[in-house]
């Protein structure tokens, strides 16, 4: 089977700043494109996407920059933007040409719930339709209304949910995040992430059954033409080594434990 990551995380602190990494010491380290290769390859991944890492603000278009730049070990990304700023659109314009730049994402489970409210924000997110530009979703489960207003103001545009929308899986939370997966899912221009969820499970004894009723029911709900993976690697690692996920994730679409 043949495997495109669809978010994998490359980190070069001596190139880039990230902040939020102060928060996280088992990953402050750089994290490059020659490791990725090294354990995506072994793990049966043919191709990777690299979601931006939220570096500092002033770094974001040398992040783009530099991931674009790196050959074919990446085959695009999907770059950090501001929609809430007003000089979005002339970040647009200067950016738009890049051959490997195929989206955005905007991090909004670690920002205000109504961030993605404003008006300016959608209005923005709105540019992106006529460069056929997709936008992430990185929103916790209480947010999930506020994502699916924002994609209901911008029909035209792709929007992809992060992280099965980034359940309780450690707490088994399945309500409410159930009912507004399944809300979110009936917007025909949103698709879904299976990424990331091991890291929200217990970190020492998750077990494939404790993924299974959110990856199942974000698989239904959605459909499998409307579904991708991603590693989250390296933030996957806080809770497993991709081997490990790849192989849960077998389990998950098989229906095996």
């Amino acid at each position: 089977m043949l495997i495109i990551d669809t978010h994998c995380h490359l980190i070069y602190l001596d190139r880039l700043r990230y902040p939020w990494l102060d928060t996280v010491p088992a990953l402050k380290r750089s994290f490059t494109i020659e490791d990725d290769g090294r354990v995506a390859r072994g793990a049966g991944i043919t191709d990777t996407i690299h979601m931006e890492v939220d570096v500092a603000e002033r770094d974001m278009e040398a992040e783009t920059d530099l991931i674009t730049g790196l050959g074919d070990g990446v085959i695009a990304a999907i770059a950090s933007r501001r929609p809430e700023r007003r000089d979005f659109p002339a970040y647009l314009e200067r950016t738009v040409a890049n051959p490997k730049l195929k989206g955005f994402r905007r991090v909004l489970h670690t920002r205000a719930d109504d961030l993605a409210a404003a008006p300016l924000f959608a209005e923005n997110v709105a540019r992106l339709a006529p460069f056929g530009l997709t936008f992430d979703l990185c929103a916790l489960p209480r947010q999930l209304g506020v994502a699916a207003g924002l994609a209901r103001h911008c029909p035209d545009v792709q929007f992809i949910l992060d992280h099965c929308g980034i359940p309780d899986v450690k707490g088994r939370e399945l309500y409410p995040w159930r009912d507004d997966i399944a809300r979110i899912a009936a917007l025909p221009n949103v698709a879904c992430k299976i990424s990331g969820i091991v890291a929200y499970g217990d970190p020492e004894r998750w077990m494939v059954d404790d993924l299974r009723p959110f990856v199942e029911h974000c698989i239904e709900s959605f459909g499998r033409d409307r579904v991708v993976w991603g590693s989250d690697w390296p933030v996957c690692t806080l809770a497993a080594d991709l081997g490990r996920w790849i192989d849960a994730t077998r389990a998950l679409l098989n229906g095996t434990r």
